[in-house]
């Protein structure tokens, strides 16, 4: 809340951080840029100093910037591993205040007010940061004054590490250009022609007519920037961190003593997730000897659990293969996956599916959960096509098996041929025909059903083209699908009914 406490705020831009953040991976010599696709076409997302020195920038097409400088080398943006990086450089600049937050996407705003004494200043905390991340590989433009605006002018308009003494700020950003007031570039262009440049001329100008000419957006964002009108800064809240641990006092080595001190950290960690409502599908027991090297059991479910009394006998088949040397002084449990759990309503009905959970993760212990495999239908009416094997664990159950127009057969195998016995009635199915070295002559036929081949996808087993399904009944008791098909001729037996 704004309650006019003088307040001192850090803004920190990082102009090239996904390609900093790339070459520091990589390392690359000479021009450098990372590219994305946005308007139906592949732009420059982020480039070195090396590339903006050929005159590249950011936007510019990759074809016409490859023209421009043929020694250009590129690599495809990775914006969630950038915001990974940012969020790790946030909470790196703690070390300075105790708020931080994000400044769009290439950015962070530090609240120091009281902290800088301890860095020897302001000056001093500023130069140490930038020395920091220098060193890491990161550019870093720094800005640093009484309101989030100004800091954030100050970084992007400014020297690259600017201060404005506490009371100065409209002194300091009066000759900074307008579009350090954080305005689209509409607005930009609009004041740039009415001969309003800089900010000072801007605060110096009627309010009135700016309010009628301008969005609502110019004054507040001015306001801001002097310190007229608030401007919170949200730190962002830790995530919540799912370890617990457990130091002994003396050594222990049988397994019976393991599970019990797991069982007191699967107690206190199930809490948490509990209050989280979120529940563990991976676990990773740490065991740490008294030589100092470490043994870890790591639990895969098929279900995000928080129930400890069905997660402690999951482990004792890993636990038990664990060797324990002169002994274990540290246990440490880590939920390393993580699923959201909202609170359910417990009944019979919800019994069924944490059973099957439950067996499909015992079984999964001992091969492995990737090894069990369910089936999920598929989108095409081609017959064996119409469904993939995919890991049973961790899915929510599928969706409906949808409604073929035709009843289709339980068993499926590869097309076989038959042999037919006797004279064909037209299309019909064969009155007699031999399969598998078996005599069988039809009693009853339902058809045809004609499915044709999916022409964009080359399959080589549809080549001959439609097919016409039969469902036939055979006097021998066996219920075959037979096709025929038109291009080639021929019968085959495709699958059977039970």
């Amino acid at each position: 809340m704004f309650d006019g406490t003088p307040r001192r705020i850090v803004s920190m831009w990082f102009p090239r951080l996904a390609s900093d953040r790339a070459l520091r991976l990589c390392p690359v010599e000479g021009p450098f840029a990372l590219t994305g696709r946005a308007e139906n076409t592949e732009r420059i997302f982020c480039l070195n100093t090396h590339a903006e020195a050929q005159g590249l920038h950011r936007g510019m097409p990759f074809a016409e910037a490859r023209a421009f400088c043929p020694d250009l080398r590129a690599r495809p943006a990775d914006p969630a591993g950038d915001a990974r990086q940012l969020e790790g450089l946030r909470r790196w600049s703690l070390r300075y205040c105790p708020w931080a937050g994000r400044e769009g996407t290439d950015g962070l705003v530090l609240d120091i007010t009281g902290a800088a004494h301890l860095a020897g200043g302001e000056a001093a905390l500023i130069a140490d940061m930038r020395a920091r991340l220098t060193r890491a590989g990161f550019g870093v433009r720094l800005g640093l004054g009484d309101t989030r605006g100004a800091a954030w002018a100050l970084a992007h308009h400014g020297t690259g590490m600017a201060i404005a003494p506490p009371g100065q700020g409209a002194a300091v950003l009066a000759p900074l250009p307008v579009a350090a007031l954080r305005l689209d570039d509409d607005t930009v262009t609009a004041l740039q022609r009415l001969g309003l440049r800089t900010i000072g001329a801007v605060a110096q100008a009627a309010r009135g007519p700016l309010a009628r000419r301008f969005s609502p957006d110019l004054l507040a964002r001015l306001d801001q920037a002097l310190g007229r009108a608030p401007e919170a800064i949200t730190p962002l809240a830790e995530p919540p961190h799912y370890g617990v641990r457990l130091t002994l006092p003396e050594p222990i080595g049988l397994t019976s003593d393991v599970m019990a001190g797991l069982a007191r950290l699967l107690d206190r960690l199930c809490v948490r997730l509990r209050a989280q409502e979120a529940g563990a599908r991976t676990l990773c027991l740490t065991l740490r000897r008294v030589d100092r090297e470490s043994r870890e059991v790591t639990l895969r479910l098929a279900s995000a659990m928080r129930d400890p009394a069905r997660i402690l006998p999951l482990f004792a088949r890993g636990v038990e293969e664990v060797d324990a040397g002169f002994g274990i002084d540290q246990l440490r449990l880590e939920a390393v996956g993580v699923e959201p759990m909202p609170v359910a309503q417990i009944g019979p009905a919800a019994e069924a599916p944490d059973r099957l959970d439950n067996l499909v993760t015992r079984i999964g212990t001992r091969i492995g959960l990737d090894n069990i495999l369910r089936f999920q239908p598929a989108d095409s009416h081609i017959p064996e096509r119409s469904f993939t094997l995919i890991p049973a664990a961790g899915l929510a159950p599928g969706d409906p098996w949808p409604c073929a127009p035709r009843p289709r057969p339980v068993q499926l195998f590869p097309p076989e041929p038959v042999s037919v016995q006797g004279p064909t009635q037209g299309p019909a199915p064969p009155a007699a025909f031999r399969w598998r070295r078996m005599r069988f002559a039809t009693a009853r036929a339902t058809g045809p059903e004609r499915i044709a081949p999916e022409w964009w996808v080359p399959d080589p087993g549809w080549r001959s083209g439609l097919r016409d399904y039969w469902r036939v009944e055979t006097r021998q008791g066996r219920r075959l699908w037979l096709f025929h098909t038109p291009q080639m001729g021929g019968w085959f037996v495709q699958g059977e009914f039970l």
